[in-house]
């Protein structure tokens, strides 16, 4: 992972799961983001990841916080993943895999990473969580960071 806390987050712009240029310093003026990469669309890991985030949304929502999930797979990908798990939060288009690639969210070197970012209204990163495996840690690391900086 190249990123680490108390980095700056690079900012970036990337279309959503219905087309529309989503810009990461927009969404920190409004909130704390959670930036979370996921490797792809409907595979079994990714989606009980995403259904762990849609579950604790409000919990994210009512912290101050923003969910925005990205991979490499298509607009239109993301438009049937969001619809056929009722995911509330914005899923981002990362097709060429640059903005993976500026956050070193890769695996091995080749394998997109699962990796889990909690960014403050700076734009700094106050928590990054990488594991391939450990889905649930993802959501609940999360969530706690969130509610600090809120209390904070």
């Amino acid at each position: 992972m190249s990123l680490q806390v108390g980095d700056k987050a690079p900012d970036f712009t990337l279309p959503d799961q219905s087309g529309t240029p989503v810009t990461l310093s927009e969404k920190l003026a409004e909130k704390v983001v959670v930036l979370y990469f996921y490797p792809k669309d409907e595979t079994r890991g990714c989606t009980a990841e995403a259904c762990g985030f849609r579950d604790g949304y409000e919990s994210f929502t009512d912290a101050g916080a923003e969910v925005i999930g990205v991979s490499s797979d298509s607009v239109a990908s993301h438009e049937k993943f969001a619809g056929r798990h009722d995911l509330p939060f914005i899923l981002l288009a990362d097709t060429d895999k640059a903005v993976r690639g500026q956050y070193g969210a890769r695996t091995l070197g080749v394998i997109p990473g699962r990796i889990t970012f909690v960014i403050d209204q700076e734009g700094v990163i106050r928590h990054a969580f990488s594991s391939m495996t450990n889905i649930g840690g993802h959501v609940a690391d999360a969530l706690a960071v969130v509610k600090r900086l809120q209390v904070a």
